[in-house]
């Protein structure tokens, strides 16, 4: 995709600003519950809540993320399947878990959900997992997007511990999921992938990460060293219409309000890096032509 693209429908200059839809996960609060991630999100003004289904049991239960949804009036957008490592007893096997997720998301009203690669001694779910993804999709219309992973550093050197591999580029899947603090673990540039990515991308998770450590960081957008805010520059000039969901560890945070002062960075640094400006500014992301030579050079 080039600066040129970003003409689309609805980029006029009658058209309304562009807005992105901005997602509060509930992997944000741990070890708070969804209860308290819908709290934060209407206090804070986002959008929709995106759930994380763990091994507490009000994140597996339609009918009372549907009475929370109600008494809150702000609905969930996205269902992340229990495909982390500490989630493999949920929900049992692995296709299982997808087509639960699937149920699920289309139970409470969301749109998406997200799910991680096979890990590679899972082989036969591994074997068929880009095909299978797009089967439960399309029977189920429920988008199911694949996340963005990162190798595991053993002894100094990278294993890659998913299949087909942890980087969803060159892989076919539909829908791509885009996590930057993954992305920072994995020493990838998030630009390139989503330029890459274009219309597959499918949901993103802001965060950040510092790639110094082999650790999942989930910084503060903005605080590691993952070109975030050029990405969102880009998302928002393409007008992409997507989910952006905050998924950032605010385990640390001494307080409450510094958890919540956290939060709220967050969601103002999507709005802020996601507004698009003056159309005859260009993307600073496309490189511009060489110029040409004069002749005899």
């Amino acid at each position: 995709m080039n600066a040129h693209e970003d003409a689309t429908p609805g980029t006029g200059p009658d058209a309304e600003p562009y807005r992105p839809h901005v997602a509060l996960s509930t992997s944000s609060l741990y070890p708070l519950g969804v209860p308290e991630t819908f709290e934060a999100a209407v206090e804070l003004g986002y959008d929709s809540v995106e759930v994380l289904v763990t091994h507490e049991r009000m994140s597996q239960l339609n009918h009372q993320l549907r009475d929370l949804v109600q008494r809150h009036q702000l609905p969930i957008s996205t269902i992340h399947a229990p495909t982390l490592l500490l989630t493999q007893q949920v929900w049992g096997k692995s296709w299982t878990k997808i087509q639960m997720a699937a149920a699920l998301t289309e139970q409470v009203g969301a749109d998406v959900v997200v799910v991680h690669p096979p890990f590679r001694w899972q082989r036969r779910y591994a074997s068929n997992f880009v095909e299978g993804v797009r089967v439960v999709s399309r029977a189920t219309g429920v988008k199911i997007s694949v996340e963005n992973m990162y190798p595991w550093r053993v002894g100094g050197r990278d294993a890659v511990v998913y299949a087909p591999h942890y980087s969803p580029l060159g892989q076919d899947y539909d829908w791509v999921t885009w996590d930057f603090s993954h992305a920072a673990t994995a020493r990838m540039d998030s630009l390139a992938a989503i330029r890459e990515l274009g219309p597959r991308l499918g949901h993103v998770h802001l965060t950040d990460g510092s790639g110094e450590t082999t650790a999942d960081e989930h910084l503060l957008p903005g605080h590691g060293v993952q070109p975030v805010a050029e990405s969102l520059q880009h998302l928002g000039r393409t007008r992409w219409e997507g989910i952006i969901g905050v998924e950032v560890s605010t385990r640390r945070s001494t307080s409450a309000d510094e958890r919540t002062q956290w939060l709220a960075e967050s969601l103002e640094f999507a709005h802020r890096h996601t507004s698009v400006p003056d159309p005859a500014v260009p993307d600073p992301a496309t490189p511009e032509p060489p110029a040409a030579e004069p002749p005899g050079a």
